[in-house]
């Protein structure tokens, strides 16, 4: 993609367990353009958050392979000095628990402090509060100087998490990655945070990684789809399509597993069996197919590839062409989205 702003090339992040490695992330490909918010979906343990922290090189002992190219500049294998010089000025993350990432005895306002002074050494006392404010206001926080001397613990967890986000956008950064970014919050605290994240993605032209389980949020939010599972990704494609025109059967069964205001299902479909375990993950064949045991093992690939079936929809496995769920289930094709 020409104009990407981050290029991942087979990607494989691999952790020790015993006397062997294995790959969380598994020959990962993708890219973000800059004023694009591209959701990654799937299920706990698919390798989502893996992915998020190998592209801010946070993994300490983990085995990287592959390319991570930002803005020209391979990320695999850079120096930590470089890597600390990217990380929080031109990469920001916005992490999924901002109690345990925020310090729980520095009030809020110098911890954005710390953020801003790390990339500007220059910068005064006095411009850096004034910047510190003009970023709480900025993030929803309509009284920042009272906000400023508060500790993480006084403030709500809606709050904190736009405290986090004021830390991640304090650089100006390029590219940001939201890691779970609405996970224990209420709903209308979920929905203002999202609006939040759309309009920095409008106002600062960065690209945005959305790590998420929740395909409502997807649908609220995203441009395009990656929808990875056990360490791969097994469709990506535009938002709209991946709602009306979801051809995995993985991505097709998180779906089809959804409830609806329109639909007064009975019964909703239950995905058989979970997410093998990084040892028993299988590394031949298509790694979803012991979940869905009435397609025939012929319809499966011996080597899954990625295959491009409509322009930029790319879909792994040729079981895709086969599938249909057992026991008359009717797909639901007709989901709405914002």
């Amino acid at each position: 993609m020409q104009d990407a702003l981050l290029t991942i090339n087979g990607l494989s992040t691999s952790f020790r367990i015993e006397d062997d490695y294995y790959a969380a992330v598994d020959d990962v490909s993708l890219s973000v353009r800059p004023n694009e918010i591209l959701a990654i979906v799937g299920e706990s343990g698919s390798g989502k958050s893996a992915l998020a922290y190998s592209i801010m090189g946070l993994h300490t002992r983990a085995k990287i392979n592959g390319s991570i190219q930002f803005k020209e500049v391979e990320l695999v294998g850079l120096s930590p000095v470089r890597l600390n010089a990217l990380r929080g000025k031109e990469m920001g993350m916005i992490f999924q628990d901002p109690l345990s990432a925020l310090n729980p005895l520095m009030i809020v306002g110098e911890q954005i402090e710390e953020a801003i002074l790390l990339h500007d050494k220059k910068i005064s006392k006095k411009d850096r509060v004034a910047k510190v404010l003009e970023l709480l206001n900025k993030v929803g926080i309509t009284n920042p100087t009272l906000i400023f001397k508060q500790y993480p613990h006084e403030l709500s967890g809606g709050m904190r998490q736009r405290v986090i986000i004021a830390i991640a956008m304090a650089n100006d950064p390029k590219l940001l990655i939201a890691d779970e970014p609405t996970t224990a919050l209420d709903v209308t605290i979920q929905l203002q945070i999202l609006e939040l994240i759309k309009k920095l993605k409008v106002e600062s032209k960065a690209g945005i990684i959305l790590i998420t389980h929740d395909l409502g949020v997807v649908a609220e939010i995203a441009d395009r789809v990656a929808v990875m599972y056990a360490g791969q990704i097994v469709e990506i494609t535009d938002v709209y399509r991946l709602f009306s025109e979801a051809r995995h059967p993985y991505t097709r069964s998180l779906l089809q597993s959804i409830p609806t205001i329109n639909d007064m299902k009975e019964n909703l479909h239950v995905i058989q069996g979970m997410v093998p375990s990084l040892i028993n993950l299988p590394r031949e064949g298509c790694r979803f197919q012991s979940r869905i045991p009435w397609i025939d093992e012929s319809m499966h690939e011996k080597a899954p590839s990625m295959h491009e079936i409509a322009p930029g929809h790319f879909v792994r496995c040729t079981c895709h062409k086969q599938f249909y769920f057992p026991g008359g289930i009717e797909e639901d094709h007709n989901h709405v989205i914002s």
